[in-house]
């Protein structure tokens, strides 16, 4: 069996480092926003390029607490409108709920699946803000958006959970360093993955950084004393450790997912599939290959038949789940197309020259 993504493989060649950095944990007991953290905080700006990271417990409040701090600086009010994309993982969403903002679902590029910037601009004259999903690891049309913003005065942030290291062509900056303020996750099965849950916000904006702080730790700079109702959604020391030592190899697992993305570029001679839209540049990290095909149900049962590991990312449009029925009477034909046809094939930095030919060889004879 040829796996989706190996993360026995992945995380077993930081063993040893993780090892010994769990004993000096051990012996420094300092479990809760301990050195580790303000350490990974401090090399995740600057692999990124912002002045400040805040860690937080997961993707989803990194987001939620972008939001909730806006509305606690005045930036954005309760009710609010704010755009995203239809085709986003449920998370997004979610985190616009939580921060009690109104989310606008608009229809993604059809061709590289991250939202765009040919929506109505009726939209955006009644939002506040937008949130770029650089979805599946490929950048959001960053130069469109910014522009989008100006335009119209609106708070842009990004969802950069898949887009670890992926790099603007527009000015060579990273994910992460490409808006107000962006959320990420580092989800296990992340280009940069801790052994648990874990997020972080990066920004250029100090005071933003300064609310966060005390919207994760209780609404508290000083123990037991609470200046706003807080959230307790700080990111694990010992993560924190395991995510400095994977830092260092994250470039190199980017190339090598990018390598493997051309490999399947080339490879596949199949007129049955539509390849992901790829330019060749860094501004895509493939945190998914992605493809789409007419009948999914039957190139699964291939796939099975050819012990080849897939997942699909995602099979329900988030206007489509039961926990968004108010969402339901959405018309969004191009997303709910995409749903129905993508599937994602195995992608990960420790996949073998023989794993990445065999994906190509059955992926022909379909």
């Amino acid at each position: 069996m040829i796996k989706f993504l190996d993360l026995y493989k992945i995380n077993n060649r930081f063993r040893d480092a993780f090892q010994a950095s769990f004993s000096k944990s051990l012996d420094d007991a300092h479990f809760i926003l301990g050195n580790n953290v303000s350490t990974f905080e401090n090399e995740f700006a600057a692999y990124c390029g912002t002045e400040f990271c805040v860690g937080t417990a997961n993707g989803l409040d990194a987001l939620t607490l972008i939001l909730k701090g806006y509305v606690q600086l005045g930036k954005l009010q309760k009710g609010d409108k704010v755009i995203v994309p239809a085709n986003t993982f449920i998370a997004t969403i979610l985190s616009v709920l939580h921060a009690e903002l109104v989310p606008v679902l608009v229809e993604p590029n059809p061709d590289t699946y991250t939202i765009s910037v040919d929506t109505d601009k009726a939209l955006f004259r009644e939002a506040k803000a937008v949130v770029m999903v650089h979805l599946y690891g490929q950048l959001a049309d960053v130069g469109g958006f910014h522009k989008i913003a100006q335009d119209f005065n609106l708070l842009l942030i990004e969802d950069a959970a898949q887009a670890h290291g992926a790099t603007s062509n527009l000015n060579n900056r990273k994910a992460g360093n490409l808006s107000d303020a962006a959320a990420f996750s580092f989800y296990p099965t992340k280009n940069l993955g801790a052994l648990g849950d874990g997020g972080g916000v990066t920004t250029n904006d100090s005071e933003l950084v300064d609310v966060i702080k005390l919207l994760r730790n209780y609404g508290s700079e000083e123990k037991y004393t609470n200046k706003v109702i807080g959230f307790n959604s700080r990111l694990d020391d010992m993560q924190a450790a395991f995510l400095s030592i994977k830092l260092k190899a994250l470039d190199r697992d980017n190339k090598r997912r990018r390598e493997i993305a051309n490999a399947y570029l080339k490879g596949i001679k199949n007129s049955k599939f539509t390849l992901p839209f790829y330019d060749g540049s860094e501004n895509h990290i493939f945190y998914a290959f992605v493809v789409e095909v007419d009948d999914r149900t039957n190139f699964t049962e291939f796939l099975n038949k050819n012990k080849i590991e897939w997942l699909i990312h995602y099979p329900i449009p988030p206007h489509q789940q039961e926990a968004l029925n108010e969402f339901s009477h959405f018309k969004l034909p191009l997303t709910e197309k995409i749903h129905k046809r993508i599937i994602s094939l195995p992608m990960s930095p420790v996949m073998t020259e023989h794993d990445i030919q065999s994906v190509i060889d059955v992926l022909n004879t379909y």
